[in-house]
């Protein structure tokens, strides 16, 4: 896994994401795209989103979407490295 991490804006919000050398593959932290996409104003909420939603998905029987992320070390918001859920996109350039 190459450590080459990167921030992007969304809205004026980060995305984090990595760049796997190679495997040739973006991911792209989790928390930080259900931030953007529902809106929530800090990554708190976003997290607690995204914990709520896997709890449903899982209950729902949908297990093979969750098996589909990965945990890698990304920077927090208090400059340490934190696993964080991590997912593909393919097919996106950046």
């Amino acid at each position: 896994m190459s450590d080459k991490t990167f921030i992007k804006l969304f809205d004026e919000k980060q995305v984090r994401y990595v760049w796997d050398e190679e495997e040739q593959k973006y991911y792209f932290s989790i928390v930080d795209v259900v931030q953007v996409l529902t809106e929530q104003p800090n990554a708190r909420g976003a997290s607690t989103y995204w914990a709520v939603l896997q709890k449903r998905l899982k209950e729902e029987g949908a297990d093979e979407l969750l098996t589909n992320c990965k945990q890698l070390k990304l920077p927090a918001a208090d400059g340490k490295m934190r696993l964080t859920d991590v997912a593909i996109r393919t097919g996106y350039k950046l």
